[in-house]
């Protein structure tokens, strides 16, 4: 791109380009000359909006938090409509089906990374941790409504869905689950508090 362009939304495009890099060849090949060059723009456009490459790699986890929080209310405006089962399964598949995957395996691969999003999220891997408590949100929402058990322990039930789920989509370079292998899995962990 010609000096002197201004880019529209250029912290989007980069967090598009940097996703595009991730999924395509994983965290070893993201690199800010990578992101740049997907992205269509001179490298020093990344330094231009960010301290470092580490800087918007945080961003870009934070940024992706962010849009999760968004499906968090969505998903538990939607208790006590569909199954409890339809539910958990369209919102695992769509977090899971996403880049969450890619980036969970970033932060897991970047020390410096893992540091700076510390600040922010001490214990759990960042990302999987808002998932959880998503899903602790939700599920304690259908508690309320009667439709899961009165004993049932969201605090258990949301990461073993959260492991569960990023088992079964963890290759990123294979094709997804089918959406009854996911269905399947969900109906298995929330067989004993189904009401």
């Amino acid at each position: 791109m010609p000096t002197g362009l201004a880019i529209r939304d250029v912290r989007e495009q980069l967090f598009g380009a940097a996703e595009r890099v991730l999924l395509r060849a994983g965290p070893s090949a993201l690199t800010s000359r990578a992101v740049t060059t997907e992205a269509g723009c001179a490298k020093g456009v990344l330094h231009k909006h960010f301290d470092d490459f580490d800087a918007f790699l945080a961003e870009l986890v934070q940024d992706r938090i962010v849009r999760l929080t968004e499906e968090s209310e969505a998903l538990r405006a939607a208790a006590g409509t569909n199954t409890v089962v339809d539910n958990l399964t369209g919102a695992l598949t769509a977090l899971f089906g996403s880049v969450a995957v890619a980036i969970v395996s970033l932060i897991i691969f970047r020390d410096e990374l893992r540091a700076r999003l510390r600040k922010a999220t001490p214990t759990g891997i960042p990302l999987l941790n808002e998932a959880g408590a998503m899903l602790v949100a939700y599920l304690a929402a259908e508690r309320d409504l009667g439709r899961i058990a009165a004993e049932a322990d969201v605090d258990v039930l949301a990461p073993t869905l959260i492991g569960s789920g990023h088992l079964v989509f963890a290759d990123r370079t294979g094709t997804p689950p089918e959406p009854d292998t996911v269905r399947r899995m969900v109906t298995t962990v929330m067989a004993g508090v189904l009401a």
